[in-house]
């Protein structure tokens, strides 16, 4: 038996049915806030990503799904998605258009980490980008989207963590003050802090080993380093979040993976889920277009994670389709009717199941059940006869007669008994 690649998840009906569900929810509410959608390759040029992100990266580094192709072209599966929109922005001449531009993506990312709960190799994001906002009001406006978001998802209990990453102004005393701070606790450090400390010294931070953790207590915080501009910036971010009751956690250790982050940075937490508990994240990354060679544009925007998100989800309604209805035809003529019936009622926009197989009124009945079908349509010989269908409602078990002259005039008489 050949087996799914480790990491890679099959998603079972009923799985896709919630998935589709919470797309549905955030496709709806970023239309609202003024958002289009835009589609991209999974498949980009590495260098995009090396670029982007930062050679001096996990991400880069270990977790990419890297390969050469037949014409000797090193190619990536996307481990993220700003890259890709920024490279479409620049390469389509976005730039022009009326600012800020507001654009998301919905789709598959790939990482080869170690999968466990929440974290998977491919893995699914609802990616939200704005560009051409420079004020700390849009970085609230889409702390606010995320939330809202989440919570239209059934998510509660979150909690909500910002910080300051600075401009390269600010944050290159800091870095030297950080990579001193590091290179005096080398011995006591992990590996891959050891080799972080001289190359990406604000990614040490980040590391989930307890005793690194323990040394960074009394590390310098970035805040203290901010520029007038940055202090001001993340003031306004705060206070902006405060007009509409939202309370954030000042998080001075927090980091990004992601090297292309300025000025804000954010993550939205599910404490119930353990390890992987960052739902959403994100923050701004000004100078992003331009490093890959499109016109000076401040931008910011954040990724939920669809995996994460799901663990959390509780629907405000069944995102399972189940039929509306089910006919139970019993003889071969009922069973063309029903198969006419069938035919007309889902053009008409129902949901309906039937019967093909002949089978028995106790298994129609059982079928029906099974399925959560709300109504049954029982249609047999004697039905036929005397122009006469019962319909039954399988929550309450009340039963309507039916009289008809044809089979369009049963069918009418069904959308009139189950839509009015």
């Amino acid at each position: 038996m050949i087996k799914a690649v480790r990491g890679f998840k099959d998603l079972l009906p009923e799985e896709a049915r919630v998935f589709h569900w919470l797309e549905a929810r955030a496709r709806e509410i970023l239309l609202r806030y003024g958002f289009s959608e835009i589609r991209l390759p999974v498949l980009e040029r590495t260098e995009l990503f090396a670029r982007s992100i930062g050679e001096a990266t996990d991400i880069v580094e270990k977790e990419m799904y890297t390969f050469v192709d037949r014409n000797g072209e090193s190619l990536t599966l996307r481990p993220e998605a700003t890259a890709g929109v920024v490279r479409a922005f620049i390469e389509h001449g976005l730039h022009t258009r009326p600012k800020p531009l507001k654009l998301f993506t919905i789709g598959p990312m790939f990482r080869h980490e170690r999968p466990q709960k929440g974290r998977l190799r491919q893995f699914h994001q609802v990616d939200v980008e704005v560009f051409g906002a420079a004020s700390a009001g849009m970085d609230a406006e889409l702390v606010a989207l995320a939330l809202e978001i989440l919570e239209a998802g059934g998510a509660g209990d979150l909690r909500l963590e910002v910080n300051s990453l600075g401009c390269p102004t600010c944050r290159k005393p800091y870095r030297e003050s950080l990579q001193a701070f590091l290179r005096a606790r080398r011995d006591r450090l992990c590996e891959d802090c050891r080799r972080r400390a001289e190359r990406n010294p604000l990614r040490a931070l980040d590391c989930k080993r307890e005793e690194c953790q323990v040394e960074y207590r009394e590390a310098p915080e970035l805040t203290a380093f901010l520029c007038e501009g940055c202090r001001e910036h993340h003031r306004a971010f705060k206070a902006y979040l405060e007009e509409v009751g939202l309370a954030p956690v000042e998080n001075p250790r927090l980091v990004r993976g992601l090297d292309y982050y300025t000025r804000t940075i954010f993550e939205i937490k599910a404490p119930g889920l353990g390890a992987q508990d960052t739902v959403a994240a994100g923050g701004r990354y000004d100078g992003l277009v331009s490093a890959l060679g499109g016109p000076e544009t401040p931008a910011v925007g954040f990724a939920i994670g669809m995996e994460r998100w799901f663990l959390i989800a509780r629907p405000s309604e069944s995102p399972g389709l189940s039929p509306e209805l089910f006919i139970a035809p019993l003889g071969e003529e009922a069973r063309r009717w029903a198969f006419q019936l069938a035919f007309r009622l889902r053009k008409k926009g129902l949901r309906v199941e039937t019967d093909h197989e002949g089978r028995s009124l106790k298994a129609l009945l059982r079928q029906a059940n099974r399925l959560s079908a709300q109504r049954v349509l029982i249609l047999g010989e004697e039905e036929l006869r005397k122009k006469q269908a019962l319909l039954k409602d399988l929550s309450s078990g009340r039963q309507i007669p039916l009289p008809f002259r044809d089979l369009r005039d049963l069918a009418n008489r069904i959308l009139i008994e189950i839509r009015f």
